[in-house]
């Protein structure tokens, strides 16, 4: 089955992911039915920018501006091919 993520994909979380920040733990927590899961800063930050909207290619384009590293597309394309496959997010 080819690879349906490309840099014109648009992600979005999941209908059934919410992400919430816990204050006193201090971390980013991706809520799903059944299941919450504690996100890295890296994976917070790129599922934080999947609005639908923006396109792969202007997510990668934001996280190497904000971190001020270039270099970030496949990292962007290999934690988003792994929260597709888990449902976590939802591409058009």
């Amino acid at each position: 089955m080819p690879d349906p993520l490309s840099l014109e994909s648009r992600p979005s979380l999941a209908r059934k992911a919410r992400l919430r920040y816990e204050e006193v733990r201090q971390t980013d927590l991706l809520l799903l039915p059944e299941r919450v899961v504690k996100l890295n800063p890296t994976g917070a930050a790129i599922l934080r920018l999947c609005d639908g909207h923006r396109t792969v290619r202007e997510i990668v384009e934001e996280l190497e501006s904000r971190f001020g590293q270039a270099g970030l597309e496949n990292d962007v394309f290999e934690f988003l091919r792994n929260v597709s496959a888990q449902g976590w997010v939802e591409t058009r």
